[in-house]
Parts: structure tokens; C-alpha cells; sequence
């Protein structure tokens, strides 16, 4: 096991993983839709590893743009360009952004290259590392991002692949030589054009961790039942002699964990900590009744900080030290970040979109903020939460809000080939009479600000929460602070 003393310097000594295979180095490697968030970052850091990386895609935005032209990444051009896959290739590294028929896969088919995913590469560089593999429907990069906090705070390396920036760490993926554990964020949607596969999959992890399951990816999984066998599967996937810790306050999580008959693993439960809320700081407190305030907080953050601890003791890490580490995590970006906040209001930005998500982070505000006026708005912008028969799934998520707001953009709708939704039919599928829905964001934006003259004219406190996986088809939130 991987030890860290309860003092300050790690320990590291053999754990009792299966080390069964070797690590295969590639130099020279080529990104098919090299400008994805995940692809740009595994590219960034394969040439901080000395690999010769190049790439291709047919549309790339910043902040990979401007991420790869300063790495001297960036295509010359954009498109596809198969005279650029040759032989001397020593892999191919295949984004979802790129379909079946694309013209470099197809050359590199023709070549017999070695064609790998995204997820299918990272565990090619990991399979000698001790794997923790962050699974769940929601709460994956805030655990992942947790995790990889606790350790730098304790000295111990750690190679790892996260779905979002976090401070202090300069790329979303790090792969070393040296690091002897890799964090990684378990994905379950699908994993490239050519393997239908979720992502998660593909890992094997030695620590495996589940966070929450509620139905989502209705275009790859038509059912629930469907959507809960993937997590099924990657408990079975798990190396033996591994650990599988899993949020037994969810209950579909509890029935999924507990059904599984293997033996060759540990089972972990979590539930929610004792904690409380003063003043708008959350408190953790200890079996000693010693209280660690934290930069963090909802009821949801504290079940995905269980999680990151008892990920960290199978580690080594002793609760103290975690402790100490803890209540400097601010959170990762886009997940409950604060934009701006101070004695009579507040602006936060989550990427909350999916029903349990909404509901939590609401939740979570109205706990830490008692007193204050929500105003929340969230935009309809998955796939699933556009399909007019998923739509049912998120009545009551938005009950705790003052002024809650849908919004959507029909042309959202045009570009994945799904049927016109009605205003109407969204407020009914909500199921609150409060709920005003919008399809045009330039009148969100002057109602927004609306109620937020209204709250400063009355003198009262509120908290202005926007919850979408987009960008409210662009909205200037560094604009809607300052006004």
C-alpha cells in the first residue's frame, strides 16, 4: 500500500496489486479531433512526457485553441488530412468528436495502426499505477478534484485525468514515469465512434468509487435499467483484491453495490458526515466533536468528501491529514463557484443540469444561505433533458428556489434532429407554478437583473445561481457581476 506517515512526509512501500503488465511507450503520436476538452489536455501532456504529438480536427474553440497554438500544437489547418497518417505513426489516439467514416480513421485502418480511445490510452499509461477510478452520475470531477488536492497537500505524487481545471494544477491530465498512483474521472458515456464501450470500462481500477446513479445519456442508454448495468459491469471490473467505495445514501447505488456477489473485493459504504452551518461556513466535525471549517459546502460535497477520504486512506492518509488538506478545497471550476459574493449577495455558476444535480445544488444554497432570496436558472442543454419524455424527471427540482427559471434554445433542439419543445410543456414537466421558462437569453438576462434590482431596492439578501452544462447561448456572466 501507498502510505502517508500522520505527520508530514509520504511513505511509499509495495501495495498488493497486480503488477501483471508492461507499460508500452509510444513517441510518436497522432490526435484524430485533437481540439476536444479531454483530447487537447491528453495531447499537452504526452508532450510534457517528450512524446512527438500532432493532431487534427475540424473545428477547435478556445480555450484548446489558444492552449495548443502555445504548445505549438495547433493544425495549420482545420480539417481532416489523411496523407497525414503514415506509416511511421506509433499510435492513433481517436476522439468521440470524430464519426466512423472519417478519412484519417480510415487511413490509419488501411495502415494498420494501433488505434487507441481516449480512455483506452490512459489506461495504457497506467496500468502499472495503482488506479482510483471516480465513477458516478454526478459529484465525479468535485471527488476526483478532492482527491488529487489531498495529495498534493501531502507530498505524494499522483498522475491523474479530470473533467475540469482546477487551481493549482496546470493541465486537466498529468502522465509521468515516476508516479506510482493515477486519479482518474470515470466517464460512463460511450468511449469512441469505433467502441461503444462507456469509459469507464476501460480502467480497471484498483480503488474503484461511485458516487450517485440517476439515468442519463438517454440517446446511448434507452432505459434505466440499461443505464444502471454499466455500473454493474464496472464493479466487476475492478482488479482483485481492489476496493469498491459507493455512496450507500443513494439507493440506487446501495442495490447495485450490494447485489454484486464478488468476495475478492472490499466494500465501503459512505454516508453523509456530521457537520453544521454557521454564519454561511459548513463545519465537518470529528467523533471528537473538533470542528474543520471548509471553503465548500451542501449536503452533496460532503457525501463526494467522504468518498475522497476514504479514497485517501486506502492510501494511507490518516483523517487528520485529510482534515488539514480539506479545508482548503475551494472546488473545482464550474461546480458551486462563487463569481462574486458579499454581505447582501451572491453569484454562483454551477454545471449542475441533470435532475439530482439541480435538486442538490439548490439544496445546498438554500442550506448555507437561509435568510437570502434564490434566484436560480438552469438551461435545458443535454440531449436528455431536451427529450420531452425525460423532462418528467425534473418535476419538484427546482421547489427550493424563490425565483426559478428554465431556459432554452430551439436551436439547440434543431441541431440534435429533436422535435420542438413548448414552454408550457416545460413548466407542466417541472411541476412549479413559480417556474418561468425562456427561450430567448438576451430577456433572461433583463429579468435576471431584474429581480436583482428589485432585491436591492427591498434591501434584501439573495443569491443568483445559473446551473447549465452550456453557456445560456453565451451569456456574458462577467457582465451580469459587474451590473
Amino acid at each position: 500500500m501507498y502510505l502517508c506517515n500522520s505527520d508530514k512526509q509520504p511513505l511509499i512501500v509495495v501495495h498488493n496489486y497486480n503488477s501483471k503488465h508492461n507499460t508500452t511507450l509510444f513517441m510518436k503520436v497522432h490526435f484524430i479531433a485533437i481540439g476536444g476538452s479531454a483530447m487537447h489536455n491528453l495531447a499537452l501532456a504526452l508532450q510534457k512526457k517528450g512524446y512527438e504529438v500532432t493532431g487534427s480536427d475540424d473545428e477547435i474553440f478556445d480555450p484548446a485553441r489558444t492552449r495548443l497554438a502555445q504548445a505549438g500544437l495547433l493544425p495549420p489547418d482545420e480539417g481532416w488530412h489523411p496523407e497525414r497518417i503514415t506509416p511511421d505513426l506509433d499510435a492513433i489516439v481517436l476522439g468521440m468528436h470524430a464519426r466512423i467514416d472519417n478519412p484519417e480513421l480510415i487511413r490509419a485502418q488501411e495502415l494498420g495502426l494501433k488505434i487507441f480511445s481516449y480512455p483506452e490510452f490512459l489506461y495504457e499509461q497506467s496500468k502499472d499505477k495503482l488506479r482510483i477510478v471516480v465513477g458516478g452520475s454526478h459529484g465525479k470531477t468535485t471527488t476526483t478534484a478532492m482527491i488529487l488536492h489531498v495529495l498534493k497537500h501531502c507530498g505524494i505524487e499522483a498522475d491523474y485525468m479530470v473533467g475540469a481545471q482546477l487551481q493549482g494544477f496546470d493541465v486537466m491530465v498529468r502522465l509521468s514515469e515516476t508516479a506510482k498512483v493515477m486519479v482518474l474521472e470515470g466517464d460512463e458515456y460511450l468511449t469512441s465512434p469505433i467502441d461503444r464501450r462507456p469509459k469507464f470500462h476501460l480502467y480497471h481500477p484498483n480503488v474503484a468509487i461511485i458516487t450517485g446513479i440517476e439515468w442519463d445519456h438517454i440517446n446511448v442508454f434507452p432505459t434505466f435499467d440499461i443505464y444502471k448495468e454499466q455500473f454493474a459491469k464496472y464493479i466487476d471490473l475492478i482488479e482483485e483484491g481492489g476496493t469498491l467505495i459507493y455512496c450507500d445514501d443513494d439507493p440506487e447505488v446501495h442495490n447495485v453495490a450490494t447485489a454484486n456477489q464478488r468476495n475478492d473485493i472490499a466494500k465501503l459504504p459512505y454516508d453523509i458526515p456530521q457537520y453544521s452551518v454557521r454564519d454561511g461556513i459548513t463545519y465537518l466535525t470529528d467523533s471528537d466533536g473538533n470542528e474543520t471549517p471548509l471553503r465548500i459546502f451542501g449536503r452533496h460535497n460532503l457525501l463526494n468528501l467522504t468518498a475522497a477520504r476514504l479514497a485517501c486512506r486506502e492510501l494511507g492518509i490518516s483523517d487528520s491529514r485529510f482534515d488539514e488538506a480539506i479545508t482548503s478545497f475551494e472546488g473545482a471550476s464550474k461546480r458551486l463557484e462563487c463569481l462574486w459574493h458579499n454581505d447582501h449577495a451572491a453569484l454562483y455558476k454551477d454545471f449542475a443540469h441533470a435532475p439530482s444535480k439541480l435538486r442538490a445544488t439548490i439544496a445546498a444554497v438554500r442550506e448555507q444561505y437561509p435568510d437570502r432570496k434564490i434566484i436560480a436558472c438552469m438551461e435545458l442543454h443535454t440531449f436528455s433533458s431536451l427529450t420531452a419524455e425525460f423532462l418528467k424527471q425534473y418535476a419538484g427540482t427546482m421547489d427550493k428556489a424563490d425565483a426559478p427559471m428554465v431556459y432554452f434554445n430551439p436551436h439547440a433542439l434543431a441541431l440534435k434532429k429533436l422535435p420542438p419543445l413548448d414552454k408550457n410543456e416545460i413548466k407542466e414537466a417541472f411541476q412549479n407554478e413559480k417556474i418561468d421558462v425562456f427561450d430567448d437569453s438576451a430577456l433572461l438576462f433583463d429579468t435576471i437583473k431584474e429581480n436583482a434590482r428589485q432585491c436591492e431596492t427591498n434591501h434584501t439578501p439573495y443569491c443568483l445561481l445559473m446551473m447549465s452544462s452550456g453557456n445560456f447561448d453565451g451569456m456574458n456572466l462577467e457582465k451580469l457581476t459587474n451590473n
